[in-house]
């Protein structure tokens, strides 16, 4: 197991206007991130919305897969959404690692443009070898709002690929972080 941490937020974010929205969990999101999160080692994978509906909805996905039908279905399914945890804030998820860690983690966000200052996946790299927790934290939607990125303690890198068009969904993006993170090198 890492010392890393994951986030999905679904509020605040951003819509393409730029006006801060709670987006919509997407069951696909769930999945993926989570498969992933399992496959990296990552400790838990937070679900962070306000709406009870949206909560309910990830209740019943995970539900399904962890207790229902699914999880004799498909145990490795289970084993990876075993790894997701609901909460309505960042707050509530910083105090919830507090709790069982003794101490908080710093933040790291994720973001599709390039800022000076960004931390490099090389030195996020050295910085997860240290053993100091880590929560890395993804935005749905058109991405964080600029207070919330400024309050992070780090703001890392984006996956820019060869071409300009930079418009990657959030769960492929986590996979691919992940990845350069704690991927094994040929």
């Amino acid at each position: 197991m890492t010392n890393l941490y994951v986030a999905l937020t679904h509020y605040p974010v951003v819509n393409k206007n730029g006006d801060i929205i709670t987006s919509a969990v997407t069951n696909l999101d769930l999945h993926d991130i989570s498969r992933a999160a399992k496959t990296y080692g990552v400790r838990s994978f937070y679900v962070i919305t306000p709406l009870e509906d949206q909560k309910a909805l990830v209740k019943k996905i995970v539900w399904h897969w962890v207790e229902g039908t699914g999880s004799t279905y498909n145990p490795k399914r289970r084993e990876a959404l075993e790894l997701i945890i609901i909460k309505n804030s960042l707050d509530e998820v910083k105090d919830h690692i507090h709790k069982n860690e003794g101490y908080s983690p710093k933040t790291v966000v994720t973001s599709a443009r390039h800022r000076p200052g960004n931390l490099s996946f090389g030195k996020f790299r050295k910085m997860l070898k240290h053993g100091n927790l880590f929560l890395l934290i993804f935005g749905t939607a058109w991405g964080l709002p600029e207070k919330f990125v400024a309050e992070a303690d780090y703001l890392l890198n984006p996956v820019i690929g060869n071409t300009d068009y930079n418009h990657l969904s959030v769960r492929s993006a986590a996979a691919i972080i992940l990845d350069r993170l704690f991927g094994r090198k040929e």
